[in-house]
């Protein structure tokens, strides 16, 4: 018998997929956590912007939590009804803010002085009475 033959008997053959999947995810989490651990926090953090620090922050906390409601899950327990589900959602309100500065930061910024040029010379003003009256109408050329 292959090992094969005695994992399929320790549960529905239906599931298999599922489980082959669920194995592969865990293996890009444990390389993802391996690069992450092989550089120093301080000095990982050193390298970025305010902005980069709290989305990386961010979504530490939300993978342990998400990995925590996985454990759960396996454990029997209903994550829906644990306090974990609340910090996910808490989590869930900073990522939205942090994106919502993030959109702000890259938003275009009104140049007040250029608009307000391009306003004024768009719109028809009226000449004063002095202006027309010193031009002479040009003369138009005398057909032979």
């Amino acid at each position: 018998m292959s090992e094969d033959d005695i994992n399929t008997e320790e549960y529905p053959t239906e599931i298999h997929d599922y489980l082959a999947a669920f194995e592969k995810s865990l293996g890009s989490v444990d390389e993802m956590l391996k690069t992450m651990l092989s550089v120093p926090r301080s000095e990982l953090l050193q390298k970025l912007d305010p902005l980069e620090q709290a989305k990386l922050d961010l979504v530490s906390a939300y993978t342990l939590n998400s990995m925590f409601w996985v454990y759960l899950a396996t454990q029997g327990i209903n994550p829906k009804e644990h306090p974990v589900k609340q910090e996910l959602e808490r989590i869930r309100t900073y990522m939205n803010k942090v994106k919502e500065i993030a959109d702000k930061k890259k938003a275009s910024k009104l140049d007040k002085g250029a608009a307000s040029r391009f306003v004024k010379n768009a719109l028809w003003e009226p000449k004063d009475e002095s202006e027309r009256t010193s031009k002479t109408p040009a003369k138009g050329k005398k057909r032979k």
